[in-house]
């Protein structure tokens, strides 16, 4: 529960990304208590991240932008980022996460017991010079939430903390943050689409509409309990919120012209696959073994999920059908392979990878989706990709202004816009609210509908549940536990 004091304030704040027309966030209001608990919701695009941003008082200099009003914030910030990749600082897990405490100036001794400590916690139990670069996107958002939690600050900052977690993994995750904010002062902000099992530990949920304003704040027991009002709940979820015991959208149907491949899709097979992931580093090299002797066949005009624990191997899996990793053994058939041309590899296969913004090149959203169908002579229809994954209001703006959902949207049609055979989507989702999902979603339905191969890692039962094929990945030694039609 909230302590009497305010523990952050935003008053009249209004921020406009350098290179975006309109503002994200107009004259907003918002006061966090010392103490307080708040989930921050609203549609993909509201300015739920820049909120946070503003509180940790990263805008107008590493983020770029006009900006105006009042922030206000008592003790120190924990900032888990909607990008975990983004927050790691160091070539060492415990490096990484001793870091805020060295720089508090803190004794040795306390500096790796809350190092030992915050990694104990999210559930990151590897040795503390494991390799950063060897962690999976899952396991990046443990360690940004150890980095944080390390730092034992006032205000705790989440940006779609479990987004890339399996269920098991997020519930742990969830724990172990009310575990540490237990009895505590320190005041939590957290952003996720999928507010519902945070809704038990929040005091107050605040919903934003488009350009950042505050539509709703609302008891989080009445939308646990479903005791919100009918009206209530359909205006919430009509805005793209999800909301507990509301199914999925159906997802959207996507025209035949943008996903239909020239040529179908091959079936695809693996057979005794191992990778190793390389970290060179002033150590010298370390290997880690990412997948280790996975069999599987990806069939044809099928949607195939890849699902497992995190850390298991799924982003592995699928950067090796893209051609990206270059097998240690073991063979891929269907697909180009790591030796194959760029230009061949572009146009027979789509890869969205989990951290969008890798795969951003141009100046403009509307140059991004023509850029690769452009260099490889096909015609690409740029005005359509953009309203089916409602874009298309940010078709002039820097790919690096927009928000993680539509980074993410905006990666999926640069890469597939060209109508390629195989798709390869690794967790496509993220950071979507219901109706940017429903047109993810349908984008990948239809591909398969239509010939193409497609092929997604993912934690979302939503997405799984359309899947006409899984490929189950074990939690340890990434070697392969299933594959059910």
């Amino acid at each position: 529960m909230a302590r009497d004091g305010v523990r952050a304030s935003l008053r009249g704040l209004t921020w406009r990304p350098t290179g975006r027309g309109a503002p994200t966030v107009t004259d907003l209001d918002l006061a966090v208590g010392v103490g307080e608990r708040v989930g921050l919701v609203g549609p993909s695009g509201a300015g739920k991240s820049t909120v946070l941003h503003a509180l940790a008082g990263v805008l107008g200099d590493p983020l770029p932008g006009d900006l105006s009003g009042a922030v206000e914030v008592a003790g120190g910030v924990g900032l888990v980022p909607q990008d975990p990749g983004s927050a790691v600082v160091a070539a060492r897990i415990g490096r990484d996460v001793a870091f805020g405490p060295e720089n508090a100036g803190l004794p040795r001794a306390e500096i790796w017991r809350r190092t030992h400590h915050a990694l104990e916690r999210v559930g990151l139990r590897y040795p503390v010079d494991r390799p950063t670069s060897a962690l999976s996107g899952g396991e990046l958002q443990r360690l940004a939430l150890a980095g944080a939690l390390a730092r034992e600050p006032g205000l705790l900052l989440l940006d779609e903390p479990t987004a890339m977690l399996d269920p098991d993994a997020a519930a742990e995750v969830r724990a172990a943050v009310v575990e540490a904010l237990a009895g505590s002062d320190t005041a939590l902000v957290v952003v996720d689409h999928h507010v519902g099992p945070w809704l038990e530990h929040l005091d107050r949920v605040v919903v934003l509409g488009p350009g950042g304003r505050v539509t709703h704040e609302v008891a989080p027991a009445a939308l646990r309990d479903g005791t919100a009002t009918a009206g209530l709940r359909d205006e919430l979820t009509r805005a793209g919120v999800w909301l507990p015991g509301v199914p999925a959208p159906p997802p959207l149907p996507v025209p035949a012209a943008l996903v239909a491949p020239d040529l179908p899709g091959p079936d695809v097979v693996v057979a005794g696959l191992r990778v190793d992931l390389v970290t060179r580093g002033l150590r010298g090299r370390t290997t880690t073994r990412a997948l280790d002797g996975v069999d599987a066949r990806l069939p044809a005009a099928r949607l195939t999920a890849v699902t497992g624990p995190s850390g298991a191997g799924k982003s592995t899996l699928v950067a090796t059908l893209a051609g990206h990793l270059r097998p240690a053994s073991g063979d891929v058939r269907g697909t180009p392979g790591h030796s194959a041309r760029s230009r061949d590899l572009a146009r027979a296969c789509g890869w969205v990878p989990q951290h969008p913004e890798h795969g951003l090149l141009a100046l403009r959203v509307r140059d991004e989706v023509e850029l690769t169908g452009r260099r490889l002579g096909v015609p690409v229809d740029v005005d359509e990709a953009l309203a089916v994954l409602r874009l298309d209001h940010l078709a002039d703006a820097h790919p690096f202004r927009l928000s993680g959902g539509e980074q993410r949207r905006l990666a999926l049609a640069a890469a597939l816009a060209h109508r390629p055979g195989t798709v390869l989507l690794d967790e496509p989702t993220v950071g979507q609210d219901r109706l940017t999902w429903a047109a993810v979603a349908g984008w990948a339905v239809a591909a398969a509908r239509h010939g193409a191969t497609v092929v997604t890692s993912t934690h979302d039962e939503h997405l799984v549940a359309l899947a006409d094929h899984r490929v189950a990945l074990g939690a340890h030694d990434a070697a392969l536990q299933g594959a059910v039609a």
